[in-house]
């Protein structure tokens, strides 16, 4: 088989699962994706094939397939195409110490059906009518590789009521703008979706505070997502301190203050439930590990490794610097990257874990 129809009958397969909300069986359709990286992405064939891991020498399941480190998407083009071919090209956030690394897709099919999918059924369960969508994420005419703005874009143009406003110029706030069409989707009794990173959020806070303007309570069906966003920042707000103040600002219960979590060398996202635990699709699978690699208990912090299967152009499996724990019962609470750092294989009791699922 060539590659092209190698390629197109696993995205279709894919494509598949994801509208269906079922994967019949994850480890076969895992591996034989491996496989097929194995074959077309050069670099990530040469890594897997230093740790004894081959054509000839397949893991026996999809918690066996070497994760790849996420930095590794700095030193090279892990794609199973020409990256020069390349439909989309998503950047890390990079700063003057360190290369940003860059995500290479093939083709969007794959990346939107994942985002569309995950974000109707976490953020859109309860809603038939469009919501307007106000982003303090990067507009993508500005940063065209930001994987988070490309996100929320195609989410508006799909789930929106056609009038959606960016605010977000770098690190600056468009204030005065944002809470002039907050107003006008009050006036009107328009439902609206404010998504950003937490350090959008809390400057926006702070801005609005300055300016006395203490509330902008939003329409019945209103919700936030907060897409995480303090890595590199020296000021750190409490989760719990910010949805409080959220929901204060935006008259909104906090259960319609909903966290995503989503990397750039990933195609599909979690989000959080009721309960603080972050979610996956079916198409998407987690388990923490130790310094040796293996799969952790429910309860002990490691390192997270997820399992896309949406990334078949690119790299199935990645490691990530995120610390985490597997809750029982299914999902992950992610503690970050260097708080809680100590705790790595460290079993955590029930009480420690209620209070970190609830952060």
């Amino acid at each position: 088989m060539t590659y092209r129809a190698e390629a197109d009958a696993l995205d279709a397969e894919i494509l598949a699962c994801i509208e269906r909300r079922n994967v019949p069986d994850f480890d076969d359709l895992a591996l034989r994706i491996f496989a097929h990286q194995l074959r077309y992405n050069r670099p990530y064939a040469a890594y897997c094939a230093s740790l004894g891991v081959d054509l000839r020498n397949m893991p026996a399941n999809w918690e066996a397939i070497p994760p790849v480190p996420a930095a590794a998407f700095k030193e090279a083009a892990l794609c199973t195409f020409d990256p020069n071919d390349a439909s989309l090209v998503f950047e890390t956030s990079g700063t003057t110490q360190s290369l940003s690394g860059r995500h290479y897709m093939e083709s969007p099919k794959l990346y939107d059906a994942a985002l569309l999918a995950g974000f109707a059924d976490a953020m859109l369960s309860d809603r038939r009518e469009p919501l307007r969508y106000l982003h303090l994420v990067p507009n993508p005419a500005q940063r065209p590789h930001s994987s988070l703005g490309y996100m929320m874009k195609r989410v508006a143009q799909v789930y929106g009521d056609g009038q959606t406003g960016w605010y977000l110029h770098g690190d600056l706030i468009d204030v005065e703008r944002f809470a002039a069409d907050a107003r006008a989707a009050i006036d009107n009794g328009v439902s609206v979706c404010v998504a950003g990173t937490a350090f959008a959020f809390v400057n926006l806070i702070d801005e609005l505070r300055a300016r006395r303007i203490e509330a902008l309570p939003l329409p019945e069906g209103s919700r936030v997502m907060e897409t995480g966003g303090f890595k590199g920042r020296a000021r750190v707000v409490e989760r719990s301190e910010l949805y409080a103040e959220l929901s204060r600002l935006f008259s909104l219960p906090q259960d319609r203050i909903v966290a995503e979590y989503g990397m750039t060398e990933l195609t599909s996202q979690y989000y959080d439930d009721a309960a603080r635990i972050k979610r996956a699709p079916p198409w998407l699978r987690a388990r923490v590990v130790g310094a040796n690699g293996k799969t952790l208990s429910d309860g002990v912090v490691g390192a997270l490794v997820h399992v896309d299967l949406a990334n078949r152009s690119s790299c199935n499996a990645i490691q990530t610097e995120d610390l985490g724990f597997a809750a029982p019962g299914g999902g992950i609470v992610l503690l970050g990257r260097t708080q809680g750092a100590e705790l790595r294989g460290c079993s955590l009791d029930a009480e420690q874990l209620r209070a970190l699922a609830r952060a």
